[in-house]
Order: C-alpha cells, then sequence, then structure tokens
C-alpha cells in the first residue's frame, strides 16, 4: 500500500490508491499529517492491534477514536476492528477474551485495567433472512473485507481506519472532508440506512449535540413520525443503553431540547411534554457539570426527573380515589415505572433507585423530628436531596407539594457539626419560629379544615361563655330524653323535633279450630335441612309407628330378637400355651440395628 513517508519534506497530500481485488478506491492519510500522535495512544490499543498482527491478521483503530482525536477531543474510548473471527480473537488472547452478543457479535478483550472492543470486518445481509419486512437488520454476523466493513459503516465521519504500526490513516468516503466541514453524512441512500437501525436517528441527534455538527440535506430529510415509529421495532433494552450514553455523555444540555425538536422524546418517554420542563433543563445542566468535574452520572437519576410530572399525575388519581397517602405514592410510583419500562427497559437496581427518590420527598419536605437522624442516613439520602434542592429552585408543577424551603436546612444540617446539628434538630422540634425554619406540621390537604377548628373551639377551658358558641360536630336526635330532667339544664332548652317513624301494619290471621288440632296431632320429628355428615336412617318409620309394633313393609313386627351369628372359632394351635399377659405381660421385641460394629468390638 503506497503512501507518503512521514519523514518527507513534501507536503501531506493525500495519495488516491486502488485495491486491486475489490476495485475500491480509498485515500491514505499519513497520521501527523492529520494531527495525530502514536504516543498519545494508550498502550492497551496498541498492544491489541500489534497482537492481532503479529497473528497475521488485519487490525486498525476505528469509530469515535480516531475521529475525536482528529477534533482535538479526549476520546471516551477506543475501539478496534480485524479481519479475524470471533473464535480466531478468543484463541489469540484467551482467557481475557470474551465474546459478546447475538445480532451483533463482539470480543471484549482485556489489556490491563482497560477493555478493548474488536469487532470483525462484516459484509452486507446475504439474504432476507437477516432482516425484517421493514429492511430493519436483525442478524448482522455475516463477515466480510474492509472493503465490504467500509460499507456497512452509518456516518461517514466513523468510517475512518487508523493503523497505529504504519502511521496511516485510510478514508473511503472523504470523511476527512467531512470533519473539516462539521458535516454529518450517511453513507448510501438514507432513508435505507434508517430502515436498517432507527437507532442512527438517536445517533445523529447525540452527534449533533456532542460536536456540533450539521446535518446534510439528505440526513436532515429523516426525522419524521414514520421513521420514528421504527423504534417500536428495536429493543426495549438497547433504547435504554443508548439513552445512557446520552443522558451521561456530558452534552446533556444541548441535547435536551434538540431531542424535543426532533421528536425523539415521544418515543423515549411515555406521555412526554412538548418541551423540556424547567427542572429537566436545571438537570441537565447540573449533570453536564458532574461529568465535566469527572464525578459521572446516573441515567437513573435524570430518568426520575423525566418521569416526575407523570408520576405527580398518577399520585393525584390514587389521592382522589380515597387511597392513603403512602400506599397512593407506591402505587403511583410503580404505575409510572410499567408504562416506562415499555419504553425502555429500565434495570431493576435503576427503578429502585427512581423509586426511591420520589418516595423519600415528602420526608425531606416534611420531615419527624425522630426520623432525621436516620433519613440523613439513607442510602439514597444524597440522590433524594439533590433532587429536593433541584425542584426547591425550578419545579413549578401545579401538582408538586411545596419543599417548604428543607433545601436550605438540610444542606446546613449536613455541613454543621454535632452540636449544631443537635441545636437545628431542637429548634426545629419546636416549631423553628425562632429561626424561620418551617413547621413540622404536616399539612397535605391545604387550610386547617372546619372539622379541626371546631375541636379547637369545643376543647377550649374558658370559663366566661364565649359569644360564639361553635356548632356541634354530630348532634344525635332526641338526646335531651337521656338526661336528667334538672330545671337549670331544660328551662330555656328548645323542644327537640320528633322524627315521624313509621311502623309497618301487618294483617292479621285468626286460626280456627281445625287449624290448632292439625298443629297439635302433628307429631312428626324434626329433620334439619342440611346435615353435617351423612349417615344411613336407622328406620323409615315414625315414633308412633315404631312404638306400635309396626315395620317398613305395614305388619306388625316379631318380638323375637334376632339371633347373632356365632363368631368363627379360631383354629387349634399347636405350640405351647403362653401364660396370660395379665399374670406376666410379653415384652416388646427390640429392631435389630443396621449399624456395622465398631472397629474394637
Amino acid at each position: 500500500m503506497a503512501h507518503q513517508p512521514a519523514n518527507s519534506g513534501k507536503s501531506s497530500k493525500p495519495t488516491r490508491n486502488k485495491k486491486p481485488k475489490k476495485n475500491q478506491s480509498f485515500v491514505t492519510h499519513r497520521d501527523k499529517a492529520l494531527g495525530l500522535n502514536k504516543s498519545a495512544l494508550p498502550h492497551s490499543i496498541i498492544e491489541v492491534v500489534s497482537t492481532l498482527n503479529k497473528a497475521g491478521f488485519e487490525a486498525y483503530i476505528v469509530g469515535g477514536g480516531v475521529r475525536d482525536s482528529l477534533l482535538g477531543l479526549a476520546p471516551k474510548d477506543f475501539d478496534a476492528v480485524t479481519s479475524a473471527r470471533p473464535h480466531e480473537i478468543k484463541a489469540i488472547f484467551g482467557g481475557r477474551c470474551r465474546i459478546i452478543g447475538r445480532r451483533f457479535q463482539l470480543a471484549h478483550v482485556y489489556s490491563g485495567r482497560e477493555m478493548i472492543e474488536v469487532a470483525t470486518f462484516r459484509a452486507p445481509p446475504k439474504d432476507d433472512t437477516h432482516t425484517t419486512e421493514e429492511g430493519m437488520i436483525t442478524r448482522d454476523n455475516v463477515w466480510g473485507d474492509i472493503n465490504q466493513d467500509f460499507s456497512r459503516r452509518d456516518f461517514s465521519i466513523n468510517a475512518l481506519y487508523y493503523q497505529p504500526i504504519k502511521g496511516e490513516v485510510l478514508d473511503f468516503c472523504g470523511a476527512i472532508d467531512d470533519v473539516q466541514n462539521r458535516t454529518l453524512r450517511l453513507l448510501g441512500d438514507a432513508k435505507t440506512r434508517i430502515e436498517e437501525d432507527p437507532v442512527r436517528l438517536l445517533r445523529a441527534l447525540r452527534f449533533k449535540a456532542k460536536l456540533g455538527f450539521d446535518f446534510d440535506r439528505a440526513l436532515g430529510a429523516q426525522f419524521h413520525e414514520d421513521n420514528w415509529a421504527l423504534l417500536e421495532q428495536v429493543s426495549a433494552h438497547r433504547l435504554y443503553d443508548e439513552s445512557q450514553k446520552m443522558f451521561s455523555g456530558g452534552y446533556l444540555t444541548p441535547l435536551l431540547p434538540i431531542l424535543f425538536e426532533h421528536g425523539a422524546m415521544n418515543h423515549l418517554m411515555a406521555y412526554a411534554p412538548n418541551e423540556p420542563t424547567p427542572l429537566m433543563l436545571a438537570t441537565a445542566i447540573n449533570t453536564d457539570k458532574r461529568v465535566s468535574m469527572g464525578k459521572g452520572a446516573n441515567p437513573a437519576f435524570f430518568y426520575a426527573v423525566l418521569l416526575w410530572e407523570n408520576y405527580l399525575y398518577q399520585l393525584a388519581k390514587f389521592k382522589k380515589k380515597g387511597v392513603p397517602f403512602h400506599e397512593a405514592q407506591s402505587k403511583a410510583a410503580a404505575k409510572v415505572v410499567d408504562v416506562q419500562r415499555l419504553r425502555t427497559a429500565i434495570p431493576k437496581f435503576a427503578e429502585e433507585f427512581i423509586t426511591s427518590i420520589w418516595l423519600m420527598q415528602p420526608k425531606l419536605a416534611n420531615p419527624r423530628v425522630r426520623d432525621i437522624v436516620n433519613l440523613e442516613r439513607h442510602p439514597k439520602f444524597r440522590a433524594a436531596f439533590d433532587f429536593l434542592v433541584l425542584r426547591e429552585a425550578h419545579d413549578r408543577h401545579e401538582l408538586s407539594e411545596s419543599t417548604n424551603n428543607m433545601g436550605v436546612w438540610w444542606t446546613r444540617y449536613q455541613d454543621a457539626d454535632a452540636g449544631t446539628r443537635a441545636q437545628m434538630v431542637e429548634s426545629f422540634a419546636s416549631g423553628g419560629s425562632a429561626t424561620g425554619l418551617p413547621s413540622r406540621r404536616r399539612n397535605r390537604g391545604g387550610n386547617t379544615s372546619d372539622e379541626l377548628l371546631q375541636l379547637q373551639q369545643l376543647s377550649s377551658r374558658d370559663e366566661e361563655p364565649s359569644s360564639k358558641t361553635p356548632k356541634p360536630l354530630f348532634v344525635v336526635d332526641n338526646a335531651d330524653e337521656f338526661l336528667p330532667n334538672k330545671p337549670e339544664q331544660t328551662a330555656n332548652r328548645p323542644i327537640p323535633r320528633r322524627r315521624d317513624v313509621v311502623v309497618p301494619v301487618f294483617e292479621q290471621v285468626n286460626y280456627g279450630e281445625a287449624e290448632f288440632l292439625k298443629l297439635l296431632n302433628n307429631d312428626e320429628p324434626y329433620i334439619p335441612a342440611t346435615r353435617y355428615r351423612k349417615r344411613r336412617p336407622s328406620s323409615t318409620l315414625s315414633i308412633k309407628e315404631r312404638e306400635q309394633g309396626m315395620t317398613a313393609e305395614g305388619t306388625p313386627s316379631q318380638t323375637t330378637p334376632k339371633k347373632r351369628s356365632p363368631k368363627p372359632k379360631s383354629k387349634p394351635k399347636t405350640a405351647k400355651a403362653q401364660p396370660s399377659h395379665a399374670d406376666n405381660p410379653k415384652p416388646r421385641r427390640r429392631k435389630k440395628s443396621n449399624a456395622k460394629p465398631r472397629a474394637g468390638e
């Protein structure tokens, strides 16, 4: 493969070569001419590529690592591509290689503490068995060469092959020009490439936000509802993995408005709003700051923010049905998570993380005094506290409960020493009027109800009667009849109004002498309708008939009693007569043990 030497004094103009086998033209660039420095690459990727070369296989660095290095960005990781098949990669690296994936088989090679993802050159699908009716590729394990692999790449800026050992960068499609012009372009027909993999729509939006590139005309025309509907064919687990990259990449602030503008959020979350809320935007800024400081970000936290309004709506529905508050919280959280799971398959631990944040919000906003210490020790306290602080400054939803300025109080509590914490808790228990702290009384129903106000008035022990006597809560008719008749009590008492009770009138029935005689002569025994156990009746006759000696056939019974059949005589025993048990009871015979005798016996 011809290229211009790196130490040449001539210009670094790329040379165009043609491969004789596939007649595929490509351009070879020197890495130093493009500003790439092999010494800046991590040792792990150099070791993997050189090991594959020594084994006789082609190997290149490809994808985002080359692209970000050309743009002067710090690559998050480096991926490799090779002509070796997955089982050959496993044979080369042995125990530090693991094969993963079904639809897109890859090899994870561990070099020291780092992991390098190694893929095999792909080829286009050979028949329709690897695609759906809509054209989406379901199995992508058709192996090929580097020319076929290039045609399978999605974006031109990801189709640069860097060989660090030789110091070469292979460009098959003018990707260097797209990088310099800051243009996002799909390789091949844009419509067909989106049908092959609809997730490329999300990747395009992510690259636009991260790199600041613009779409070319063909790619920009693909963001419509018909293409977004293709995401329903994509696995919910894969969509969650893609959302993790978007939410924790460090560029969520510019990405979030783009997702809403191009209609992506309607397919990533259930009941998405038309635009990002102030709470979402503030969380995006805070997340990007954490990533830039190297603290990392949990995508589940941003899911708690995205689904917060959905949770509030479900909570209001259960409260309206009269469900107790704590039970309504659990049911609302489970309902929201179940619906979201159909879009993006959130892992179980992430679901528990999101639910804990929601359930702890009322506890942090209206804590009980005895629970303050335990709340601060809760494993999810830090995440719930961050959520509370963000809500206190940016959450203006009509269904959201007030935080009572507890975000400031919890901030001071965490920064204080043990003595100051005790004083803060004591002041909080007294109501917080002296220090401006919120009251510890929980008030989820708005203003104090009339019933509580009446109870407070009725419980007052003023000696002088009040001019405004509260009305009793419970009024019982005719209650004065049960009081003692004292003149001082009944002098000015109004006469209670009596209720007219409707007494039912029954028709009078007169029984004659014949009816009474009939009832008296009815001496049949009472037989319950339901028997608890079935048994055969001793006789079908009445008591009188049996006293008269009648039988079931209607004839008098015989006075002679039935003779019992004699018991069969036992056979005579030939053995010796045994003594009676009363005189000498026979001892029980013990069963012989099956245990083996001991060695000493």
